[in-house]
């Protein structure tokens, strides 16, 4: 069908009064593309529409966002934030939890363009802050992520499902097992643990479990995982003088990624790949009873039930209240101290 022409179209308006007219514009506005949504809001509230193009416009290229974000870390690092230093403006100080939320939202756009890796280092910055806010006093807040309204999974998960689009797998088991590794925590990323942040934050485990679809991924990402673990352990043993510092440190790590490692046990026990648990418990990088768990898990699955239950009353001598420690105890009839013995 040929479209009117102008004075087609007018014959076509003359009958209908204002109300009509209104109605009809006003189907075309609701059912019609974003693009006809625009261009009537254009037409209608020209001053909105400029400052809604001129925000569009403002949003900073990748370059830009990365190194803005760069700043910001390094800034947060130096402790600009806390005051006595000229590099933040007072005023800029008590506004850090909006630009810290902003350079996360310019980051994902930049994530979501077509060359996402400025995006995906720029964000990589952020979260790696963010992990480092739980023990650093960086700004003036009691519970900076709580502050923030940062979701810090939500910005992982957005994070690795780019990357796992745009890379070929083993370069993205690569690229996120040390990841995984750095940023994981078995409470979460508020300090309290408590609030509308905490409500929806998940562990990254959970995040990473629904890119790995497949058996053989399971395997090659255990593979990159276990790497990473052999760089984080050789990285530590070059500290020297530092052996209570390394100790703490491999059991927060266990503890971390405790989550993780019961995901490593239900996908890769019974068939190939179930050795790569055995190089996990043997792993120099991590310690404590979070280990000892492992091994107990895999010596109960394999059968090998007196075994199990020594390391069952070992942890439950180690950690008397845990209640996965508890509870695992109690299925194989080990005694517990608290009134059900076998």
């Amino acid at each position: 069908m040929e479209r009117w022409d102008r004075k087609q179209f007018f014959a076509k308006l003359a009958p209908l009064d204002q109300d009509q007219l209104a109605k009809t514009l006003w189907t075309i506005y609701w059912k019609g593309t974003q693009e006809v949504r625009r261009r009537i809001e254009a037409e209608l509230d020209p001053e909105t529409a400029r400052r809604k193009r001129a925000a569009l416009e403002s949003v900073a290229d990748p370059d830009e966002t990365l190194e803005e974000v760069t700043e910001f870390v390094d800034l947060a690092r130096a402790g600009a934030y806390l005051g006595g230093d000229r590099r933040v403006r007072p005023s800029e100080r008590t506004r850090w939890r909006f630009t810290f939320r902003r350079l996360f939202k310019d980051a994902q756009t930049a994530l979501a363009g077509p060359d996402p890796y400025l995006g995906a280092e720029a964000i990589e910055h952020l979260v790696d802050l963010a992990r480092e806010m739980g023990g650093y006093e960086y700004f003036r807040s009691e519970d900076p992520i709580e502050a923030a309204r940062i979701v810090i999974s939500d910005e992982v998960e957005m994070l690795w499902s780019r990357l796992r689009q745009q890379l070929d797998f083993d370069s993205f088991a690569r690229r996120v097992a040390p990841q995984l590794l750095r940023w994981e925590s078995q409470y979460g990323w508020t300090r309290t643990g408590f609030g509308e942040v905490a409500e929806k934050e998940r562990t990254l485990a959970r995040t990473l479990e629904p890119l790995l679809t497949t058996r053989d991924g399971w395997i090659t990402f255990t593979d990159r995982y276990l790497e990473a673990l052999e760089a984080a352990a050789d990285a530590e043993a070059k500290v020297r003088n530092d052996a209570w510092h390394r100790d703490y440190r491999r059991e927060e790590r266990a503890r971390d990624l405790s989550d993780w490692h019961s995901l490593l046990l239900e996908h890769l026990f019974g068939g190939e790949g179930e050795d790569r648990l055995e190089r996990l418990i043997a792993t120099p990088a991590m310690a404590g009873p979070e280990v000892l768990f492992i091994a107990a898990q895999l010596a109960r699955r394999r059968g090998e039930l007196a075994r199990a239950r020594q390391m069952a009353a070992e942890l439950i001598q180690k950690v008397p209240r845990h209640p996965e420690f508890l509870a695992f105890a109690r299925e194989l009839k080990v005694a517990t101290g608290d009134g059900s013995a076998s």
